[in-house]
């Protein structure tokens, strides 16, 4: 029976190994490897690519601190810290509202939830360039109330596109921690006079958080690597590191130097999941 289950696991180890660790060696050798004269790379040995992201060479070819790269890494960080607080804000109401309607409703609710993905996240993104442009909706509307310029390639508009991308992988998570609730619980607050504001902050909440928690993980983990909606819905201005990683490997045929951004990026998300794990580990310690 152990030697079944010893082979039976063997596909699924030579598929991780085939599209897991072996891609991933690979971006970690070309990390430490040496910009190729004519683009791509060559190989050899060499922390440069790392040391460009917090220096750059002056012109006697000492390094100098340059913070360039650490600011797109906190732009990073922060865009994606806000589009998933702004995801969870969102869709807390709308996932109570969905779970608390009837099995035939809660499924076509859930249904439209859905719906965004059966369209291609570039299909998407282009039509928020439309709806936030100067003949669109929401730009008609910036310029009727006064507002001056367009509301496209700006912070604003990256981060509407992002939280649009994104806040179905917050909804159905919460819907499913809602769901479970148990409606005694609700009515009992409302037995012990409990305002609505004070059964949601003291109640739902606290019963919801493991959902919230995974659809926090769910949308901050991609929009940290988000590409699209900086590059159309940004123009390109506000670099982040998607992009930063994109224009390496093709414009800039730095390839060392996008490998080491991609694996740095690849650090923050082991820190941000490992950083769960502990919070979810400890809270079943005191449990």
């Amino acid at each position: 029976m152990r030697g079944f289950r010893f082979w039976g696991l063997v596909p699924a180890w030579a598929l991780m190994l085939a599209t897991l660790l072996v891609p991933l060696c690979i971006v970690a050798l070309v990390s430490v490897a040496e910009r190729g004269a004519y683009g791509g790379f060559a190989w050899a040995f060499t922390f440069e690519p790392y040391k460009e992201i917090l220096f750059s060479e002056d012109w006697d070819g000492n390094l100098v601190f340059d913070p360039k790269y650490l600011a797109i890494i906190g732009r990073t960080l922060a865009l994606a810290a806000a589009t998933t607080a702004i995801c969870m804000a969102l869709a807390l109401p709308v996932a109570y509202v969905i779970a608390t309607r009837t099995p035939r409703m809660k499924a076509a609710l859930i249904y439209l939830v859905t719906l965004p993905f059966w369209v291609s996240m570039i299909v998407r993104v282009y039509a928020w360039l439309i709806i936030l442009g100067t003949d669109g909706v929401v730009g008609r509307a910036w310029a009727a109330l006064g507002g001056e310029g367009t509301l496209l390639f700006t912070s604003g508009a990256m981060l509407v596109g992002m939280v649009y991308s994104y806040i179905p992988l917050m909804v159905l998570p919460v819907f499913a921690a809602i769901e479970k609730l148990d409606p005694a619980l609700l009515e009992a607050g409302a037995d012990l006079y409990a305002s609505r504001w004070t059964t949601a902050r003291r109640v739902i909440l606290p019963l919801t958080w493991p959902g919230l928690s995974a659809g926090a993980i769910l949308v901050f983990v991609p929009a940290l690597g988000t590409v699209l909606e900086p590059m159309l819905l940004g123009g390109g201005k506000q670099m982040m590191m998607g992009t930063l990683i994109q224009s390496q490997f093709g414009g800039a045929r730095n390839w060392p130097f996008g490998a080491a951004v991609a694996l740095v990026l690849m650090a923050l998300v082991v820190l941000v999941l490992i950083a769960n794990a502990r919070r979810a580990m400890r809270k079943e310690a005191r449990a």
